[in-house]
């Protein structure tokens, strides 16, 4: 695949009449605006609203993708981490193993627990590093936590192993990571859990909050279930202390109409990927995600394309002149740089040197192949590369 010449001049830039934002939710709305209303009346006629069959068809889908025996869908990816970590026994002074490089809820939920969450370090694929893992583990440490961030799942088998060796459990944050997958085995399939996340900016979002929390485990899927609904089975008995974390009915079936079209969202965010690296390998100033194929042994489904790019304020200023819209994930705060939450801040020099120069250029479903080319162009002319 190759893209077009980048312009030779900054000026020839403003001619382009389209803005790129990062996010465009009301153009993905109109898309399919028909099909939303048609599902709302549907939903709404019935009075089905809560626990009904469009839930329980949306968790039987994904569970047939992901080849899982058990999905339970929650309020949202927080509660389906703090749901998990409750059903698997976390206790107050426990111990959980987290990347900085993760959304803070990834840690809160273990927090809001009693347990406390350890942040570690970042590897060269800028997730979860096993040996920074490894440091961090004490007579409390109970789970190893890792966030297949970016729509890339972790490199699984060293962390699986330090695991066994130290008679650890392991649940993952998949949140970004639907249809990811490391040898052949999908996010979110590891551990004694999954989870993800429906939130509107997911790659399979929903109108509002949503999640899902996942397992093989039938003992661990019942609790699941119940820890969702008050503590309830499903015969409506009470067997436990729960919570209310249920995913919503219309909820559900907005995400099955949207989950319909998932191959070709994933194939579509794959050619976006594949056409920004591309354009912009040799541009030294930069330091890219690993390309579509580029190692065998991950599929990755590009929920975001961040990279590191030297002068990167600059840059994002000069990309927001054109048009282009760009974010730095989370906000520019890694987990462990939160000094109310961590007043000794630790020491992660990889995190910290990543966040000093990370950033994300668009990636969502209304962008055309002219868009994509459109913001190499203009990064090739930010750095001389024109």
């Amino acid at each position: 695949m190759s893209h077009a010449a980048a312009p030779k001049v900054h000026e020839s830039l403003d001619a382009y009449n389209r803005k790129i934002p990062f996010f465009n939710y009301p153009a993905l709305f109109k898309d399919h605006e028909e099909d939303y209303v048609r599902i709302f009346r549907d939903v709404c006629g019935r009075g089905a609203y809560i626990l009904q069959k469009d839930l329980s068809e949306f968790e039987a889908a994904i569970a047939k993708f992901l080849k899982v025996k058990h999905v339970i869908g929650t309020a949202d990816g927080t509660n389906a981490i703090m749901i998990g970590l409750m059903a698997i026994g976390l206790k107050p002074g426990d111990e959980v193993i987290v990347s900085s490089h993760t959304y803070i809820a990834t840690a809160s939920a273990a927090q809001m627990l009693g347990a406390r969450a350890v942040p570690c370090d970042i590897g060269p694929d800028n997730l979860m590093d096993p040996a920074s893992v490894e440091r961090l583990i004490t007579e409390r440490t109970r789970v190893i936590l890792p966030t297949h961030v970016n729509g890339r799942t972790c490199a699984m088998d060293p962390i699986m192993a330090l695991a066994e060796k130290h008679g650890l459990m392991v649940a993952e944050d998949a949140a970004q990571a639907l249809g990811s997958t490391y040898k052949g085995r999908a996010a979110g399939t590891f551990g004694r859990f999954g989870t993800f996340s429906f939130y509107p900016a997911k790659i399979l979002g929903c109108f509002g909050d949503g999640g899902a929390v996942i397992t093989n485990d039938d003992t661990l899927g019942a609790a699941l279930r119940a820890l969702r609904d008050h503590g309830r089975d499903e015969t409506g008995k009470v067997v436990l202390w729960g919570t209310n974390s249920r995913l919503d009915n219309l909820q559900a079936a907005f995400l099955h109409y949207n989950f319909k079209s998932y191959p070709e969202i994933m194939a579509r965010r794959r050619a976006i990927a594949a056409m920004y690296t591309q354009g912009l390998s040799d541009v030294a100033e930069l330091r890219l995600p690993a390309g579509p194929d580029s190692q065998p042994d991950h599929y990755d489904v590009f929920q975001n394309y961040e990279l590191a790019a030297e002068n990167r304020d600059a840059l994002r200023e000069f990309l927001k002149d054109k048009g282009i819209g760009t974010i730095i994930q989370w906000a520019g705060t890694p987990v462990h740089q939160f000094k109310d939450l961590y007043p000794q801040t630790p020491s992660l020099p990889k995190v910290d040197h990543f966040f000093a120069r990370c950033m994300m250029l668009p990636m969502n479903m209304t962008l055309s192949d002219d868009d994509v080319r459109h913001v190499i162009a203009a990064i090739r002319a930010f750095y001389g590369r024109a």
